[in-house]
């Protein structure tokens, strides 16, 4: 159904009423021959026809298309009273807004929130019979805690209220206690597992520090002994570096004698016999 037309303000064009119910379009379609109605007009009349109601071509839900851009823009700009001007409400607004402001209208009426209660009444009335509704639910006058939801329960009994209170609040302490025992105890599980498979990971990575550091030292043991064989060997090849430095200023010697006196030969076997001595002398010089 569409929009009562004695709502709006001024002249309404004929374009713009429903073709089945006559009145303003209320959420429009088109049909492909450009008769336009409310949805659920045209859907309930398709329920037992399948044509146009203006011009009988055949139609179907399908073909169906929403307003035209123009058209649609004109019915926005219809200026109309709110529903509730039977109640006061005297606003005038466009029909683009006029759901907007029926859902927050003052003078809408709306039902008692309070159970049971099945008074309707204007929003803005709606705090003044809640606190005066018979069904208006309130806690007990001698402090007991009670809610108290309709007549017969001012008549109840405060002591097992307030025991059942208790019993209900014992029971719940319980559930909450219990769960937190449950989560506490996943917690810990939790870590205990993280705790066993860390501490595994860093046996592992100890035992293969320790791997690494014996290596270490046994190439550094390694590196020590060749260290000392190269420092003999070195010394040993100094010595023999003397000794041949020794036979060479002696050679040397031994020649310049030799040349001073010319004709003892006798003096020409000495170093020959030292040189050969040196040379019986069995050395290994390690080339390093």
């Amino acid at each position: 159904m569409g929009y009562d037309i004695d709502r709006f303000v001024g002249y309404v064009n004929e374009g713009l009423l429903c073709s089945i119910c006559r009145d303003v379009l209320e959420d429009p379609l088109q049909a492909p021959c450009e008769h336009a109605f409310c949805t659920a007009c045209i859907h309930g009349w398709l329920v037992h026809h399948s044509n146009c109601p203006e011009d009988r071509q055949m139609i179907d839900v399908s073909l169906l298309r929403p307003l035209y851009r123009y058209m649609k823009n004109d019915l926005n700009r219809l200026q109309l009273h709110c529903k509730n001007r039977e109640y006061g409400c005297e606003m005038v607004c466009s029909l683009e807004s006029i759901d907007r402001h029926e859902r927050e209208c003052e003078y809408s009426q709306i039902p008692c929130s309070n159970a049971g209660c099945t008074v309707q009444i204007e929003r803005r009335n709606l705090d003044g019979h809640l606190a005066v509704c018979e069904y208006r639910s309130r806690e007990c006058p001698n402090g007991c805690g009670y809610t108290i939801l309709s007549v017969e329960d001012t008549q109840h009994n405060c002591v097992a209220e307030l025991r059942t209170e208790l019993e209900l609040l014992r029971s719940e302490m319980i559930c909450r206690v219990e769960e937190a025992k449950h989560e506490m105890e996943s917690r810990l599980d939790s870590q205990r597992r993280h705790m066993v498979q860390k501490e595994s990971i860093l046996q592992n990575e100890i035992e293969e520090l320790k791997s690494q550091m014996s290596r270490m030292m046994s190439d550094v043991r390694s590196l020590m002994a060749a260290e000392r064989q190269h420092r003999q060997e070195l010394e040993q090849a100094e010595l023999e570096k003397r000794e041949l430095m020794e036979l060479l200023r002696a050679l040397q010697k031994d020649c310049r004698l030799t040349t001073a006196e010319g004709s003892r030969k006798s003096t020409n076997f000495r170093p020959l016999t030292r040189l050969e001595s040196v040379k019986r002398k069995p050395r290994e010089v390690t080339v390093i």
